[in-house]
């Protein structure tokens, strides 16, 4: 069992199931229905076997004729595509609980969400605008494997989202998860319009340290960027700590007005919060 969960966890994940509102027109067999019409039982098209699909779906006669596996399609049972964006810069290793290990076990949760409800999910990390990228996921008994590559992720340098997100390669419609904390000078914006563009419903989770939302130390302090190493002192007095509190609330309704504004569901969590109530509360409640 990883330290990421433990077995009362995971019986808790099997109680939940994602839910999302768009209507899918590409993908593979799965536990969905899409916009196309027609049963579940009317045929398609033809795809190429990958482990994990149902071997019930292989056509026998077309492996004859071409030596390879193919599984049938059909028209209403099309998969979703999920896309986790997880942002491992040095900023999100801050905190005595650490963002990192927030966005982590979040990544891991929708990743087994995805898996039980039979659709596809790949795991993208965001570091000094690129994209490190894993293969794509494809039944459950992939998914200890995944665990043991999350624990390996290392958060360290830059940001930049946009430019990242900007080298995905995203075909039809999907869903797009960003876990971040957004601490980033060239914002998201242009990630949130290209996922736009790509018609992907898109879910934004804000991770906060406890340090950072709830900042009461006094006195000449030196701070130091954990992206770029720079430092600068600072004197905080009540007044610099009540700036620093309204710019804290500020950059989360930049954020948040972000969202609003292209249509995208957004939470903002803290890293210190226990895994089951930000999973059972506060995400079931709109988007689980």
């Amino acid at each position: 069992m990883s330290e990421l969960f433990d077995e009362k966890f995971f019986a808790g994940l099997n109680r939940l199931k994602l839910m999302t509102h768009i209507r899918l027109d590409k993908g593979m067999s799965g536990s969905r229905k899409s916009s196309e019409k027609g049963s579940s039982v009317e045929f398609s098209d033809f795809r190429e076997y990958l482990p994990g699909d149902d071997i019930r779906r292989i056509d026998w006669n077309v492996y004859g004729r071409l030596d390879k596996l193919y599984v049938k399609q059909f028209m209403e049972e099309k998969e979703a595509f999920y896309h986790i964006f997880v942002d491992t810069s040095g900023s999100m290793d801050f905190g005595e609980q650490k963002k990192s290990m927030m966005a982590l076990r979040l990544a891991a949760v929708f990743t087994w969400l995805v898996l039980k409800q039979l659709d596809r999910v790949e795991i993208l990390t965001v570091k000094e605008g690129r994209l490190g990228k894993t293969c794509p996921i494809v039944g459950r008994s992939s998914f200890q494997r995944l665990l043991q590559d999350l624990e390996q992720v290392s958060f360290e340098g830059t940001t930049g989202i946009s430019k990242a997100v900007h080298q995905s390669t995203i075909n039809g419609r999907g869903v797009c998860i960003l876990l971040s904390d957004f601490l980033d000078p060239e914002g998201v914006e242009d990630a949130i319009r290209y996922l736009v563009y790509k018609r992907q419903e898109i879910l934004l989770i804000q991770i906060l340290s406890k340090e950072e939302t709830d900042f009461y130390g006094e006195g000449t302090l030196e701070l130091e960027d954990m992206e770029t190493g720079g430092k600068v002192q600072v004197t905080m007095t009540r007044q610099t700590i009540q700036m620093y509190a309204d710019a804290v609330t500020s950059h989360k309704q930049s954020v948040e007005k972000l969202a609003k504004r292209y249509g995208c569901s957004y939470f903002s969590i803290r890293s210190d919060e226990e895994l089951e109530k930000v999973v059972f509360q506060t995400l079931k409640k709109v988007w689980l």
